[in-house]
């Protein structure tokens, strides 16, 4: 029998459907086996990637002149005008003294790698080199590379924890996750008060001088689909750290870059005087366009390496990548000068409307929750336990194929309460999208809902 497919990948026997090409929130697809090439909606932007629609002819154009403007240079010996320029434009467009520099990778996996290993060197240039623990939460993701995983917890990297970090170095807390966690009896204050607590318990329990940072995603992604930290949550922890003398670190690779509606997601749940030490950031910084995320750093980390040793000892080939950095600072700037982030966020709290007014007779939906164009849709057997389905169902992978076949990509993923139970949806479309384009988005879903529904005779 012949070899279907010679990328080692995903299925690794069969071919994935085949992307052609596309433009705005559409794209043009193949299928492997028939061949058949038609346009559907890019309700996702395949893993939130998308700021900007596909084939924008400025970045098109972007491209060609990076192309022809652009040399390699190496990042151990050499710098590029390109990435000064990126990082520049990305610390002056945050709030005021939160970041004083940025470095630039190629993926979200390795901006987290750079960012334990900057911890480290932050703590040896400070003269504290036993801080080598890390506090992440339980049902979270920060990649798919090993040190990645060992900060994160999903059912996706239960096979690797014999390779992983060790679990007493890489230490977990709860989630935050309101709709299923918040006890009955508890109040958000007291919710807040009692994961704060834990975070604190954690730091006593592991020896406060040990611990390097705390890690977490701003917005929760595909682990629990779009969850949003409860007021107070994130201050309290940024304030526990700073007691204990550890960095507050933010993983906004997924949900940042104006996906939830600001530049910075935490600007809407943290005073804007009160940002992480360190953040991470990707997939929208670059639209797609290009293979980039990055690692941006507060001024006072900043000074602890120019006060000390005045390097950052690292050279990964495609670091700071000159072509890549012109191409996404010519994405940045498209997005503020067109009021993307805003559009996010009206069209975002316009999609969150027409879900829970279209679905609030489902019978499979229980939360729709989230922030700008960043939005999960959370499966439910019994909206007033907030049971999940039986797990053997795979209930989010097959509402997202329906959703395929009837026109539209999305993610559906499982695992969502615990690991092992619970399926959600997400959203995730191009800041540019449209009022009408989102009243497509929900027209398929609400379509490809009924169809779930009767397949499982409700």
């Amino acid at each position: 029998m012949a070899q279907k497919s010679y990328l080692f990948q995903s299925v690794i026997a069969e071919n994935q459907p085949f992307v052609l090409g596309g433009r705005g929130i559409y794209l043009t697809v193949e299928d492997p086996v028939t061949h058949e090439v038609r346009e559907i909606i890019d309700g996702n932007t395949s893993a939130s990637v998308g700021s900007l629609g596909h084939g924008d002819p400025d970045i098109v154009q972007a491209m060609k002149d990076a192309a022809e403007e652009c040399a390699y240079s190496f990042p151990l010996t050499t710098e590029n005008h390109n990435a000064e320029d990126l990082a520049q434009f990305i610390v002056t467009h945050s709030p005021k003294d939160t970041f004083a520099a940025a470095v630039f990778v190629g993926s979200g996996s390795e901006a987290n790698e750079n960012m334990l290993r900057l911890v480290y060197q932050y703590h040896i240039e400070n003269g504290q080199p036993q801080r080598s623990r890390f506090i992440s939460r339980n049902q979270s993701y920060h990649g798919f590379t090993i040190g990645s995983i060992s900060i994160a917890d999903s059912n996706r990297f239960y096979n690797y924890k014999p390779v992983s970090l060790p679990a007493e170095q890489c230490l977990k807390v709860s989630e935050c996750y309101e709709y299923q966690k918040r006890k009955p009896d508890e109040s958000l204050e007291q919710y807040k008060d009692r994961l704060v607590k834990e975070v604190e318990d954690t730091f006593i329990s592991a020896g406060p001088d040990t611990i390097g940072a705390f890690i977490c995603e701003t917005v929760s992604g595909s682990s629990l689909g779009c969850a949003t930290p409860v007021p107070g949550y994130l201050e309290g922890i940024r304030d526990i750290c700073h007691k204990y003398g550890a960095l507050f670190v933010l993983d906004e690779v997924m949900c940042g870059m104006g996906r939830a509606g600001t530049y910075h997601a935490w600007e809407q749940f943290l005073p804007l005087n009160k940002g992480p030490d360190i953040q991470t950031i990707g997939k929208t910084l670059g639209s797609g366009y290009v293979t980039i995320a990055g690692v941006l750093v507060s001024p006072a980390v900043r000074d602890v390496f120019v006060n000390g040793s005045g390097v950052m000892p690292s050279a990964h080939t495609y670091q700071s990548h000159s072509f890549n950095c012109k191409v996404t600072l010519a994405v940045q700037k498209k997005i503020f000068e067109n009021n993307l982030i805003e559009n996010s966020k009206k069209m975002g709290d316009y999609l969150n409307a027409s879900l829970k007014e279209k679905l609030k007779d489902s019978k499979i939906i229980g939360d729709i929750r989230g922030v700008g164009t960043f939005q999960g849709v959370e499966l439910i057997k019994d909206k007033a336990t907030k049971e999940p389905f039986d797990p053997k169902l795979n209930l989010g992978h097959r509402l997202a194929d329906i959703c395929y076949k009837d026109g539209m990509q999305i993610l559906g993923l499982d695992g969502t309460v615990d690991g092992k139970k619970g399926d959600h949806m997400m959203f995730s479309p191009a800041y540019t999208v449209t009022k009408e384009e989102i009243d497509k988005i929900v027209s398929v879903f609400v379509q490809a809902c009924d169809e779930l529904e009767k397949e499982l005779g409700l």
